[in-house]
């Protein structure tokens, strides 16, 4: 059995925790970490749109990258120490949402933590990227909250409906 953990800054030990309950004792367990491309990609442009193209050893997007790299590299060291049983990590640089989706096509499960608006139950407690995850995912998915699920009374109370139209016969 191959399970993918996806490590996010802010949400991964309940990923590991996750892994470590429900992953089986001969499990393959590949840690996932991707940095956003766009990130480099915007230093690269504000350079050249600033100051030009001539000066490519001043250019900080080299400098995002090698520190986004570094983040990384650390992050993944974390989550392998937490996890505490043999594992793959897996750096990867791209469109976030993609990457983890190629990382899990041969997987029997991805573990993927919300991310979005944790105070309440309900479809904003998952960010772009993690809702892109789940409904594109190539195998099943185990969704956990990165601290204590909200209480039911967070979910909001239902519209009002209109009353029904009496039946005629």
């Amino acid at each position: 059995m191959t399970v993918v953990v996806w490590i996010v800054e802010g949400t991964w030990p309940a990923c590991v925790d996750a892994a470590r309950a429900h992953a089986a004792d001969r499990s393959d367990i590949v840690l996932v970490h991707v940095a956003d491309e766009e990130l480099a990609a915007i230093a690269h442009g504000a350079f050249a749109g600033l100051l030009g193209r001539g000066h490519p050893a001043q250019d900080p997007g080299s400098r995002v990258e090698q520190l986004a790299a570094e983040s990384a590299q650390r992050l993944l060291q974390q989550a392998a120490d937490r996890l505490g049983l043999p594992c793959t990590r897996l750096a990867a640089t791209g469109r976030i949402e993609r990457e983890v989706i190629a990382a899990a096509q041969d997987a029997d499960l991805l573990i993927v933590a919300r991310d979005g608006d944790r105070s309440r139950l309900g479809p904003h407690s998952l960010g772009p990227h993690s809702r892109f995850v789940i409904d594109h995912a190539p195998c099943p998915v185990l969704l956990v909250w990165p601290e204590s699920a909200p209480d039911l009374s967070s979910i909001p109370a239902p519209p009002p409906h209109p009353p029904h139209p009496p039946h005629h016969r």
